[in-house]
């Protein structure tokens, strides 16, 4: 522990996000206080909302040019002056864009004895509680319906649509791409996937979903979530996830036709994080695990390596270049 890289945000953009955005630097390994535990990342979860953090405060504070970027990351205690945790207990919390973090042992939680540990960001982490809540609690999902699904390659999408799946929807993905469409619906099961970068999506969702949608599960806004309020059944719901598609523009735009849409159609559109849920994570995490483990679920995990590779694979992430969970491996998994 000589030393400790961390990745800062060194300007905040204001279009689309770059490499020159950030700034690596070599620092000293934070000393301990009271309470404090000495943590060293083993895997950094990338996530579309890191994108949106840049832009100022949403349901957590802002970060700021000069900051060490915000991230959540998978870690191993290696120094504790706390009685919470001790030398070798893997914990998870927001340690950031670098190597050690010192850390109040308040705001870490454990990291169950589950295996292999890229698991607790996917299936069992915050991709997997957010399709599930997203899904299940905050709109459902009934036998027969049609469930559409956008960033359906995506760490939260892959989910969400499989779940549907096993719910006994019909489930229809939207990507970008022949070539990632055509894995969507073979990899992961879905029924049809719209390519959204060929040609009319409208006439798209009216092809493949000709008796209309009745859930919308919506990571992107813009323009699929305009598409998508016009296809929408008489009393549909829509689950609002994020809107990825307008976290790197100069120039967000919303739908049109909000609220005449809503009123018209009777539609239910509500947003959410995962931690909305906290009384239903642990029914939740069951399902994940006994669907993964079965083979009803499957997990698709990206994971890129090196500290220094979280910038281009932030940026990667916000092209649609990933499939699945998209993470870092930051240092070796604990012995």
């Amino acid at each position: 522990m000589t030393s400790n890289t961390q990745i800062l945000l060194a300007e905040t953009p204001r279009g689309k996000l770059e490499t020159a955005h950030f700034q690596v630097q070599k620092g000293e390994v934070p000393a301990l206080d009271d309470g404090q535990v000495l943590v060293r990342s083993v895997l950094l979860s990338l996530d579309a909302a890191n994108r949106a953090w840049m832009q100022g405060a949403t349901y957590k504070s802002a970060v700021e040019a000069g900051q060490v970027m915000h991230g959540y990351a998978i870690g191993e205690v290696v120094e504790s002056r706390s009685s919470k945790f001790s030398s070798g207990d893997v914990v998870v919390g927001e340690l950031g864009w670098q190597e050690y973090a010192a850390m109040n042992a308040k705001v870490l939680r454990p990291v169950g004895d589950h295996r292999p540990l890229t698991h607790h960001h996917s299936v069992l982490g915050i991709a997997g509680l957010t399709a599930h809540h997203g899904l299940l609690a905050v709109v459902g999902v009934n036998e027969g319906e049609t469930l559409l699904v956008s960033a359906a390659g995506g760490s939260v999408g892959s989910l969400v649509g499989q779940i549907g799946k096993i719910k006994g929807a019909r489930v229809i993905g939207v990507a970008g791409g022949p070539e990632k469409c055509r894995w969507v619906e073979e990899k992961l099961g879905f029924d049809a996937c719209i390519d959204y970068k060929n040609g009319s999506l409208s006439k798209a969702l009216r092809q493949h979903c000709p008796d209309g949608v009745d859930v919308y599960f919506d990571n992107v806004g813009g323009d699929i979530l305009q598409a998508a309020l016009f296809a929408m059944n008489l009393n549909g719901r829509i689950s609002c996830c994020g809107a990825v598609s307008q976290y790197d523009s100069a120039t967000p735009k919303g739908p049109l036709g909000v609220p005449g849409l809503l009123v018209t159609k009777r539609l239910t559109m509500r947003g959410f994080i995962a931690g909305d849920f906290p009384d239903r994570d642990a029914d939740a995490l069951r399902d994940l695990d006994e669907w993964a483990s079965s083979g009803k679920l499957k997990v698709v995990e990206d994971v890129l390596d090196g500290l220094e590779s979280a910038p281009q694979g932030l940026i990667g992430l916000l092209a649609g270049e990933n499939r699945g969970k998209r993470m870092v491996r930051v240092g070796a998994d604990p012995a």
